[in-house]
């Protein structure tokens, strides 16, 4: 059943895909490979894109632009049925008529193969030419259909790849829900798919279960040796069982590399935050192996930054050292709470008017006066996603300007109405209202870090433009806000596209 891994043999090749759905983009011209044999997750929050990507490549939904490719074929127009794909989704799907082994068998007895003892037929199909529909001759190879021997061999076979040797015989209604995963994994595979697509199949399961299927995903990916494409929002999902995991944000790819590599080296504030647990700070690069931030210069293994640049600052809670009494480190403060995790106790440190999450095996109860220490290799420094809001929007009166869908007030001194400008908005100059109507335009809250003294905010609005704001005031996913500008520190310049484009590709 196992396909020989061939490491460097791409399998799949999405090109500049992109997805809309009534005008809203869920997956933004996304590029990635896939190389055969591989264990690969795409891993985000809801709403980022990963399950419309996964359907597209399973063809039960179609790319708004782009195309993809298997083995070198486009299969836009393949219908999900012929191609080498087989899913597993999060409700099984079961047949609960059937019983164990019917359900397995179910695929094979539709299914059709070579048959080398019947001679090949010649059929007449009507194909399109640059265009033109013309006729042409095929050869059609002869196919059958599987014997009943053929089918028990290879739903046992898949049985006991998924530990179910004894339970043919059994109703689906029977089972518990991680039997019932194994038998909607055994039926998947039992037709011998080229990619395998898992579709958040863990997440009726309780933890316990979760962690043993985890485990026995990673044996099955290991002994098949076919390529698998796993759906999560679970990161440890992602870390424990993936050869390659691809973060998501908002449809676009964010960062693609090995598990360990995704948490020791965060391609961005996003990553560093949505893997694992993270404190992220805003800092300023003073020169190469030296940065500052909340109020303190440290060394740090960092180069290439342009002197005095504003950079993120990512510190992992398990590289900050503790220490009892002040004076002892580089940040003293006093412990805020404490919670026993299992293996480490996790603390909040409040220090130079930021709050530390802290990892230790030792404890210090609240209240406490502590020293944090880091050393140079555990502060992670990474360029800013963004630095200030950009939109392109047209002056449609004096003092008005419209751009994201919202007419906003901004001093329009030197141009004219009619002229296209590029609006640059300043994380500051945004404010969020509690009350949609108080603003000029609504919005979403798609994420949000804390940066120490406050917190950076990114919101959708319903024409899918983004706003980062930089606020004091702490708000949910998907909190509903209201946007407004202060039009003072917003800054216009003459829209120029080729040149936007330049600057653009430059960048």
């Amino acid at each position: 059943m196992a396909n020989e891994k061939a490491p460097f043999d791409k399998i799949i090749e999405i090109n500049n895909v992109t997805k809309s759905f009534d005008g809203k983009v869920v997956v933004k011209d996304l590029s990635l490979s896939i190389r055969r044999g591989q264990f690969v997750t795409l891993l985000g929050p809801s709403g980022c894109g990963k399950t419309t990507l996964l359907r597209m490549i399973a063809g039960f939904e179609t790319p708004t632009e782009g195309e993809i490719y298997i083995e070198g074929t486009p299969i836009t127009s393949i219908p999900p049925y012929r191609r080498p794909v087989n899913t597993v989704f999060q409700k099984y799907a079961l047949f609960p008529h059937l019983n164990v082994f019917k359900n397995i068998a179910f695929g094979l007895k539709l299914k059709r193969v070579p048959d080398p003892t019947k001679p090949a037929k010649v059929k007449t199909v009507t194909v399109k030419r640059d265009g033109v529909k013309v006729k042409e001759q095929q050869t059609v190879e002869a196919t059958r259909k599987y014997t009943k021997e053929e089918i028990a061999d290879k739903v046992n076979r898949a049985l006991k790849l998924v530990g179910l040797e004894d339970y043919g015989h059994r109703d689906v209604n029977s089972l518990s829900g991680g039997q019932q995963q194994r038998v909607a994994i055994a039926r998947a595979i039992v037709c011998e798919p080229k990619i395998l697509l898992l579709d958040e199949p863990l997440g009726a399961l309780d933890l316990k279960m979760r962690k043993e299927m985890q485990l026995e995903l990673k044996k099955m990916h290991d002994e098949l040796g076919i390529t698998f494409i796993y759906v999560t929002h679970d990161q440890e999902e992602a870390l424990t069982m993936s050869d390659v995991v691809v973060v998501m944000s908002n449809g676009v790819i964010q960062q693609v590399a090995q598990p360990k590599k995704i948490y020791d080296e965060p391609q961005n504030a996003f990553v560093a935050d949505f893997i694992g647990e993270s404190n992220i700070l805003t800092g300023v690069m003073e020169k190469d192996y030296l940065i500052s931030f909340l109020g303190k210069k440290l060394a740090c293994v960092d180069k290439g930054f342009e002197k005095n640049e504003k950079v993120d600052v990512i510190v992992r809670p398990e590289d900050i050292v503790i220490t009892k009494g002040l004076g002892q480190g580089q940040f003293d403060g006093e412990v805020v709470s404490t919670v026993f995790k299992g293996t480490y106790y996790e603390m909040e440190v409040l220090a130079s008017d930021y709050e530390f999450t802290v990892q230790s095996q030792l404890e210090f109860v609240p209240g406490s006066a502590v020293s944090l220490s880091i050393a140079p290799d555990s502060i992670h420094i990474m360029k800013k996603m963004l630095t200030v809001n950009k939109y392109v929007g047209e002056v449609t009166g004096e003092n008005l300007v419209t751009f994201a869908n919202g007419d906003f007030e901004v001093p329009t001194q030197g141009f004219e109405t009619g002229d296209e400008v590029l609006v640059y908005v300043p994380f500051n100059a945004v404010e969020l209202t509690d009350d949609e109507e108080d603003g000029v335009i609504g919005a979403n809250v798609s994420q949000s870090l804390y940066k120490g003294t406050y917190y950076q905010v990114e919101v959708r609005t319903d024409g899918y433009d983004a706003f980062f704001v930089d606020t004091p005031d702490e708000w949910d996913m998907n909190d509903r806000v209201g946007i407004k500008v202060d039009g003072s520190k917003v800054k216009l310049e003459k829209y120029d596209p080729q040149e936007d484009e330049e600057k653009a590709d430059e960048e």
